[in-house]
């Protein structure tokens, strides 16, 4: 079945229609839950203690097996159960251990063939569900070249809930990100009956950055600060948001690639300031030389890099993160 948006699925509950199987995957952990929420409500409120069953995966007792089991009991008293499963990234991209994974990892691809697991007992059920169960597995991120996974693709509708992001390898557009970030505040506040501001929406969206959570978290303190009023004003925005954060958060790196080191050491400390990660902040450097810099200035590529193993190499060794990440700032534009 091909990937379905989250609005899909909505419009299926809201007509009593919903698929067997649903994987519900991504890093946006509040749409995430919404959404499982929302489908588990389709069970009656009164019947919930017998048609409504939520497995944790990794937790002792929650197997393949445990799973399929509960997906196959017949509904109490109504016509149809909900069986989900929280965290279920333990099952569908477990951690490789040892020399026999490292082996399994080396080997060639041989199309579907793989060594027998507990998962077949999975991947039987979702060739097969039962017409009266629907099974929501809810996941942060999924091994795709796993069996498993290609049956999920084949059996089950796919909702993936990345956040700002096109898709788990979507490059992160900045400006469509913050358009969608200012659609979302604004979609927030009309769902409560609310006008809100453009410039007000826009404040909310660019203090957030790329940070989903951060958004649903302003959002949700700006609705319940202007309950009751029917325009949400730049005013009431400023009084919410969170603490000014670098406003885009590839600042540091258009600085660099402007070669302007006063403003991308601004921008840097700004980033540390707001709680910024030093090897995220390097990773994304790094990044920008790969990508961009190797693009349009090849020249200063190879410098660059000897400088990113370089910072590596000394934040590994305890170094002072912001003098380092600052050197490097200026090694960078320097170029």
């Amino acid at each position: 079945m091909p990937v379905v948006s989250a609005s899909t699925v909505r419009k299926q509950i809201a007509q009593r229609q919903p698929d067997p199987v649903y994987l519900i995957v991504g890093d946006d952990d509040a749409e995430l839950s919404r959404l499982s929420g929302e489908i588990s409500n389709l069970v009656e409120d009164e019947l919930r203690a017998f048609n409504s069953e939520r497995f944790y995966a990794g937790e002792r007792g929650v197997t393949p097996a445990a799973i399929v089991e509960a997906a196959r009991t017949l509904p109490m008293m109504s016509d149809r159960r909900v069986v989900t499963v929280l965290r279920a990234e333990k099952l569908l991209k477990p951690k490789r251990r040892g020399k026999v994974a490292v082996a399994a990892e080396d080997a060639p691809d041989d199309g579907d063939a793989e060594t027998p697991t507990e998962l077949d007992v999975l991947e039987a059920y979702l060739r097969d569900p039962s017409p009266q169960t629907i099974l929501v597995l809810v996941a942060s991120d999924v091994d795709r070249t796993r069996r498993v996974y290609k049956t999920l693709q084949k059996q089950s509708a796919i909702v993936e809930c990345w956040g700002l992001r096109i898709g788990r390898d979507g490059r992160l557009d900045l400006r469509e990100a913050a358009r969608t970030a200012e659609q979302m505040v604004k979609q927030a506040a009309a769902n409560a009956g609310q006008q809100i501001e453009p410039a007000a929406a826009r404040l909310v969206a660019e203090r957030a950055g790329t940070d989903i959570a951060r958004l649903r978290g302003d959002v949700e303190r700006l609705l319940l600060y202007t309950a009751g009023t029917p325009k949400i004003t730049i005013g009431d925005a400023r009084q919410i948001v969170s603490a000014e954060t670098a406003q885009d958060d590839w600042a540091v790196t258009n600085a660099i690639h402007r070669r302007d080191a006063r403003e991308a050491l601004r921008q840097l400390a700004l980033a540390l300031d707001a709680g910024g990660v030093s090897y995220q902040i390097l990773g994304q450097l790094a990044w920008f030389v790969r990508e961009k810099l190797a693009a349009t200035d090849p020249r200063r590529v190879p410098a660059a890099i000897e400088a990113l193993f370089r910072t590596d190499l000394e934040l590994k060794s305890s170094g002072d993160a912001r003098v380092l990440l600052e050197r490097l700032v200026v090694q960078l534009c320097r170029g």
